[in-house]
């Protein structure tokens, strides 16, 4: 008889916690890639604003994404709560580096997208190497 190890998807916390890092690491690499973009092609720093709202978004689709895909189940509320966590990181690491706390129109689109993001997971075909659901 074979052991059986559990997920880590199977832990609400540590899935979480996997699925925000997820998050901030696309939201980095889409905000590096796009200021590139604006830097080197775009040369024009007018539509910065919009690029930082585009990566946020994608970041807090893809972690919020990858939550619903493995845990099945809660998508809206763990794709909402997955935004928050990001929004919360993000404030922290702006307080630290800056003195000042975030706007709440990142809240409101981090959990947007992350609620979006989380049902879309959720209603996804189910990942094969998923073995203790």
């Amino acid at each position: 008889m074979g052991r059986h190890r559990k997920s880590l998807w199977t832990n609400s916390g540590l899935s979480m916690a996997a699925a925000v890092l997820v998050g901030l690491g696309c939201t980095l690499g889409a905000a590096a890639i796009l200021a590139a973009l604006l830097f080197y092609v775009m040369k024009d720093m007018a539509m910065a604003g919009a690029f930082a709202g585009a990566s946020l978004s994608l970041g807090a689709y893809t972690g919020a994404f990858v939550y619903g895909k493995y845990r099945r189940r809660k998508g809206l509320f763990g794709g909402s709560l997955c935004g928050a966590l990001m929004y919360l990181v993000i404030a922290a690491v702006s307080i630290a580096l800056t003195g000042e706390i975030t706007g709440i129109k990142k809240l409101l689109l981090l959990t947007v997208f992350g609620a979006a993001g989380g049902v879309a997971g959720v209603n996804s075909k189910r990942p094969r190497k998923l073995r203790d659901q």
